[in-house]
């Protein structure tokens, strides 16, 4: 266990996401979505800059020349304090909030320097499970129906008992048609893959398995959730063109068909932060009344394998 990641630690972190969660909640429904990161972004780094911590974001809004506030590589923190790398979205969900719609989260998750995969800035074939169950239950590399029938026969239930979380997406199509041939229930959600990973760990939500593409650096903030609750993650780079080749290859990634597992994506110690900006299946959104502030965040940590949901409220 790394002795630098504590449930302190994780409390003083959550500073972060909440005050960007409020930032960009005054922007719910205004139809303006980088008006609505931008103040989360915003609200992120002056949080984390008034931390005593050594951060380097490692997974950000983007290189220094496309982003200028947390951009992968900047320096966050007082500068005295553990060294940390960082994996951050302030807005997980920029539609979602400017349509007022649920799901959108700002998400931190940290690790000794080292910890977290640099991934860049492309798609990623996607695999989780939630945990309790033996490792290799499920592969990236058997197809939809044989990874449906594997979880059912280890949860003890027929495939038609088994629900899958998916992106509503047309790359997508292909994955849900043979989720439906072997009987699983299919969730899809319109935005928001965190989030619909993280429901894998929820027996309420009735999700067994998350499935398919989206960003990799997202699917670095999932595995850092799963591995505070013990559960599997499986990824593998997508690569469409050159420049995503000169992307990854800059973020000194060698196989690009490698399949990552869980401990490779985050290979020390983690904390997991998710603050809700819009109330969802996972959290509640920020929500002001009669002058007072309330938030909803849930704060993991893979050292102590601790889980807390923490609620705020404050003036405004």
């Amino acid at each position: 266990m790394s002795s630098i990641i504590t449930d302190e630690l994780a409390l003083m972190l959550a500073r972060a996401p909440l005050a960007a969660a409020i930032a960009a909640a005054k922007l719910i429904g205004r139809g303006d979505e980088r008006a609505a990161d931008q103040a989360a972004v915003d609200a992120m780094r002056a949080a984390l800059n008034a931390m005593a911590i050594k951060g380097r974001v490692v997974i950000g809004e983007g290189e220094r020349d496309d982003a200028p506030m947390l951009y992968i590589g900047e320096e966050v923190g007082t500068g005295k304090g553990p060294e940390l790398d960082i994996a951050l979205d302030p807005l997980e969900g920029t539609t979602l909030t400017a349509k007022a719609k649920p799901n959108a989260l700002s998400v931190l998750a940290i690790a000794p320097r080292g910890g977290l995969l640099h991934a860049p800035d492309v798609y990623m074939e996607k695999l989780a499970i939630g945990p309790g169950y033996d490792a290799g239950v499920v592969d990236l590399d058997r197809s939809v129906e044989d990874n449906v029938k594997a979880l059912a026969k280890a949860k003890g239930v027929k495939p038609e008992e088994i629900g899958v979380c998916v992106l509503d997406r047309p790359r997508h199509g292909a994955i849900i048609e043979a989720l439906r041939a072997v009987g699983a229930r299919v969730h899809l959600i319109g935005d928001g893959d965190i989030a619909g990973v993280i429901q894998c760990t929820k027996p309420e939500a009735r999700i067994d398995m998350y499935l398919g593409s989206g960003g990799a650096p997202e699917g670095v903030l999932a595995a850092a959730a799963l591995k505070c609750v013990g559960g599997q993650f499986q990824g593998r780079l997508v690569i469409r063109n050159d420049e995503e080749r000169a992307r990854a290859e800059a973020a000194g990634l060698g196989d690009l068909k490698r399949r990552y597992s869980l401990d490779e994506l985050v290979s020390d110690d983690a904390i997991f932060i998710a603050a809700g900006v819009t109330s969802g299946a996972l959290l509640d959104g920020v929500r002001q009344e009669r002058g007072v502030v309330h938030t909803h965040a849930l704060v993991m940590n893979s050292a102590t394998r601790s889980v807390c949901e923490l609620r705020t409220r404050r003036p405004l």
